[in-house]
C-alpha cells in the first residue's frame, strides 16, 4: 500500500511538471520576432496568478514537498547506503573525465553550427570578420580538451573567448555560466585520467607551484561547478520565466510546430499557473543544486524532464551538451564535502545515496 502510495504521489507530480525546465528553452524554440515582442511586453504579475491558484499551488506544493522528503529520508537509508556503497566509490574518478568531454564536445558543436554556447548567439555577431579563425579555434580547443592534450591551456583560451562574449552580452552569460564553471575544474584538475596528458603526465611534468595550486584547489571543484552550474538555471528560471516571462508563456499557451495543441492544454493547466511552476521548479532545481541537496536525484530529475523537452519541441541537442553532460558527472561524483547533504550525513566515506 505504502509503495503504491509513493507510485501515485511521483507520477502525480511528474504530471503537474511542464516539460521546459532545464533552461531558458524559450529562447530556443519560439520564432525570433515572437521573442522581440515577447521581450518587450511587461511580465504577468506572478503573485496575482498564485493568489487566483492558490488552492492548486498549496496542493502541488505540499505533494512537491512530501516528494522531497520521501527521497531524502530514502537516500541516507543505513540499508540502501550499504548495499550501493561499493558500486557509488568507485565512480567519482570517472566525474572530471565527463565533464572534459561535455565540454570538449560542447566547443566541437558550436564551431559546426556556427553559435557560441546557444543559437541566440551566432559567432558572426560576435566575431565579425574573425569568425573564420574563431570557428577553427573552438574545433582546436574542443579536441584538445576532449583528447587531453594541454588541457589548461586549452581552457584558459576558452575563458577568454568566454569573456569576450561577457563583454558583448553582459549579465545575459549568467544563462551560460555552466561553461565557466567548466572551465574552471579543467584549469584546476587538468585533463585528469584517460587523456593524452594523464594525471601522471602532471605530477611527471607540471611546475611543482602548478601542482600547489592544484592541490589547494581541486576540493573546491565540483563546488565551484554547482554554484555555477545552479547559477546558470536561475538565472534562465528569472530571465525567461520572472522578468520575460511572456516567453515561457508563449511557449505554454500556444501551439508550437508539429503540435495541434498547446503545452498547457496537454497538461490541463492554464498557461499563467503552468509558467508560475515552472518557475518554482526551476529555482528549486537550481537552489538544490548550489546548495547540494539531493544532487543525485536532483540530476536524474533534471535529465529526465530535458530529454521529454528535447522529444517534446523537437530541439536540436548541441546547446543543451553541457546540461546532458555536468548532470551526469554530479550522478558520478555525488556529494562533496562543501555540499549541505555531503557535510551533514556523508558517513565513513559513504554519501547519501541520491
Amino acid at each position: 500500500m505504502i509503495l503504491k502510495s509513493m507510485r501515485i504521489l511521483i507520477l502525480s507530480f511528474i504530471a503537474f511538471l511542464p516539460s521546459s525546465f532545464a533552461s531558458a528553452h524559450e529562447v530556443y524554440v519560439l520564432p525570433q520576432d515572437v521573442i522581440d515582442t515577447a521581450i518587450h511586453t511587461p511580465g504577468m504579475p506572478l503573485m496575482q496568478i498564485l493568489l487566483e491558484n492558490l488552492n492548486q499551488f498549496l496542493l502541488w506544493g505540499f505533494m512537491a514537498i512530501l516528494l522531497v522528503f520521501i527521497i531524502f529520508f530514502t537516500s541516507i537509508s543505513h540499508t540502501l547506503e550499504e548495499r550501493l556503497d561499493p558500486f557509488l566509490a568507485k565512480l567519482p574518478p570517472f566525474a572530471p573525465v565527463i565533464s572534459r568531454i561535455t565540454i570538449g564536445l560542447a566547443f566541437l558543436a558550436a564551431a559546426y553550427y556556427g553559435a557560441l554556447f546557444g543559437p541566440e548567439l551566432p559567432l558572426g555577431a560576435s566575431f565579425g570578420a574573425y569568425t573564420p579563425i574563431i570557428t577553427a579555434l573552438l574545433i582546436v580547443l574542443g579536441l584538445m580538451i576532449i583528447v587531453g592534450f594541454y588541457t589548461r591551456v586549452a581552457a584558459i583560451i576558452a575563458g577568454l573567448i568566454f569573456l569576450w562574449q561577457v563583454s558583448i552580452s553582459g549579465e545575459y552569460m549568467f544563462t551560460y555560466a555552466n561553461y565557466a564553471g567548466e572551465l574552471i575544474l579543467l584549469i584546476i584538475l587538468g585533463a585528469h585520467k584517460f587523456a593524452y596528458h594523464h594525471k601522471g603526465h602532471d605530477v611527471r611534468r607540471a611546475p611543482r607551484a602548478l601542482l600547489r595550486l592544484k592541490e589547494i584547489l581541486t576540493p573546491y571543484t565540483f563546488l565551484i561547478l554547482r554554484v555555477a552550474f545552479g547559477a546558470s538555471l536561475l538565472y534562465a528560471s528569472i530571465y525567461a520565466k520572472i522578468i520575460h516571462n511572456e516567453l515561457a508563456l508563449a511557449v505554454a499557451a500556444t501551439p508550437l510546430a508539429g503540435h495541434a495543441t498547446s503545452l498547457a492544454s496537454v497538461f490541463g493547466f492554464s498557461p499563467e499557473f503552468l509558467v508560475l511552476g515552472a518557475a518554482i521548479v526551476e529555482i528549486v532545481i537550481g537552489t538544490f543544486f548550489i546548495l547540494g541537496i539531493e544532487i543525485r536525484f536532483t540530476s536524474l530529475f533534471l535529465l529526465f524532464w530535458l530529454s521529454l523537452s528535447l522529444w517534446y519541441f523537437g530541439e536540436v541537442v548541441w546547446p543543451h551538451i553541457v546540461l546532458i553532460g555536468i548532470p551526469i558527472a554530479f550522478i558520478f561524483y555525488g556529494y562533496d564535502k562543501y555540499s549541505l547533504e555531503g557535510f551533514f550525513f556523508k558517513r565513513n566515506g559513504r554519501d547519501p545515496v541520491l
